[in-house]
């Protein structure tokens, strides 16, 4: 599937209609959601035929995504039960075959299928100090071929620290910065919309040394 039509199609899906703010819901828009899959996939071949997890997939545009890929399998989670109606629904209209769990990520323990690849649009932990790498933690612990996850680019040192010494990643890479447009959902917003310097980045779990 081309770029742009993988965008379009995203395009289509409907995202919060409340969100809530104590769960710092934002959505993912189709550009970026678009071009993190096509990467993981294009460039790392960690999609198609693989079983994917999308981790606080709010409304499922992650998770779209990397079925319209061509995954073998999508698994979407979230805390959120609203989130999870709208990402089922998202899924019917593009007649993707994706199961949803309701769940908080960091009680996750997970007893299902072998994950190849978890993406993710985590908290950015404003709300929650730390909620983005309590999801990196769990996520490369899932995973057993790649993490793709955006972080605000001010965390970045951070971010590459926290997955290499305390969550046994054997690689972090930033893959690109991108620009994600919070529009204003919140009254709290003073502006319209902002947008905010975010790194894609792709980080391999140690037990796929060797692999």
């Amino acid at each position: 599937m081309k770029l742009k039509q993988l965008e379009s199609m995203l395009g289509q899906l409907q995202q919060f209609s409340n969100p809530k703010v104590e769960l710092e819901q934002y959505p993912t828009g189709p550009h970026i959601a678009s071009r993190m899959l096509y990467t993981a996939e294009n460039s790392f071949g960690d999609v198609s035929n693989k079983i994917v997890a999308d981790f606080g997939c709010g409304c499922g545009t992650l998770g779209a995504a990397a079925s319209l890929m061509g995954a073998e399998q999508v698994i979407g989670i979230d805390i959120d039960s609203e989130s999870l109606e709208i990402a089922s629904l998202n899924a019917e209209d593009l007649e993707l075959d994706i199961n949803f769990i309701q769940c908080d990520i960091r009680n996750l323990v997970w007893r299902g299928p072998i994950v190849d690849t978890v993406v993710m649009n985590p908290p950015f932990g404003t709300r929650t100090k730390g909620a983005d790498m309590d999801f990196l933690s769990v996520a490369l612990k899932v995973a057993s071929q790649a993490v793709y996850s955006l972080h605000k680019t001010s965390t970045r040192e951070h971010v590459k620290r926290a997955a290499l010494r305390d969550f046994g990643a054997s690689s972090a890479e930033v893959l690109c910065e991108l620009r994600f447009d919070v529009p204003r959902l919140y009254k709290f917003h003073k502006k319209r919309e902002m947008d905010i310097a975010v790194d894609l980045w792709r980080f391999a779990p140690k037990t796929n040394q060797g692999n």
